[in-house]
């Protein structure tokens, strides 16, 4: 057994698919089905039932997730630590959302930093399935998103609730108008927008990051819908103007991180998460 068969079957978990599990890998399908192959006889069992929907773990499979997942996290732990000057005691790999890390996560990185500084401290952007599959693989030690996928060994729980209002650049232009650009924030938020709009025809812009939408509207004029915390600085400059009574969304944040898991550093990152979601959640009331 071998690390590129833990990290094949995670990856085969993590899509329910020899196929997407190969595309993502980078190797052939075969590869694959040879990585899993050694590793069934190694342990002496069947991981996966493969049908037309794709591969599902067996019971033994599902016994054998847990301690795979647990093996790479070590390993991965060790590999950081191993490498780390003696000043720092730990790392923590977070990942997180581009919205996320616009304002907020770096201002409770500067916290950390200051509460803890012997703690190496790795920051990825992602969306929801790259961020849930580096949770599975191992390579990060806490996420953050607005969509998170259920996945054995992996604990969900909520911090907050973004707000998100729409914002134009000409508040006397009736709205909606040819100008508005859809930011994908996710299947919760897609739900809320038709059910809130069912007569809406598609707009002719649709961006995947809040990011993208504020700087297109910004530099050809339009309206979308951003997070308040993101909007108020432009708001407060001009640049940017709510909509005269529209509606606003409530976008719960949510943080992910392994279910089981005995690191002392895991657990201090955590609370001070929750601390930021607090003092996120007075300033939302206020």
């Amino acid at each position: 057994m071998d690390i590129d068969q833990i990290r094949t079957f995670l990856g085969v978990v993590a899509h329910n698919s020899f196929v997407e599990a190969a595309n993502r890998l980078h190797v052939t399908q075969s590869t694959v089905s040879a990585r899993i192959q050694r590793l069934e006889t190694y342990l002496g069992v069947t991981l996966f039932v493969r049908d037309r929907s794709g591969a599902k773990l067996t019971l033994s499979g599902q016994h054998f997730f847990r301690h795979a997942k647990s093996f790479l996290l070590t390993l991965e732990q060790a590999r950081h630590d191993i490498k780390l000057p003696s000043r720092f005691r730990a790392s923590i790999t977070v990942g997180a959302r581009i919205a996320l890390w616009e304002e907020l996560l770096p201002r409770w990185v500067g916290t950390l930093r200051s509460q803890s500084p012997d703690i190496y401290i790795r920051s990825e952007i992602g969306f929801e399935d790259d961020l849930i599959r580096g949770m599975i693989e191992g390579r990060l030690d806490v996420s953050l998103m607005y969509t998170p996928q259920q996945s054995s060994g992996l604990q969900i729980e909520h911090l907050f609730d973004e707000t998100l209002v729409l914002v134009t650049t000409d508040p006397d232009k009736p709205w909606p108008n040819e100008d508005y650009i859809y930011v994908d924030w996710g299947p919760a938020f897609y739900e809320l927008h038709n059910s809130y709009y069912p007569n809406m025809e598609r707009p002719p812009q649709v961006v995947n990051i809040g990011w993208l939408g504020a700087q297109l509207i910004i530099s050809n004029g339009g309206s979308c819908f951003l997070p308040i915390r993101l909007a108020k600085p432009l708001i407060q400059t001009k640049q940017l103007f709510i909509v005269p009574d529209s509606k606003q969304f409530q976008l719960p944040a949510y943080m992910v991180f392994p279910r089981h898991s005995d690191s002392i550093v895991l657990q201090e990152v955590l609370e001070s998460l929750r601390s930021l979601a607090v003092s996120e959640r007075r300033k939302i009331k206020n």
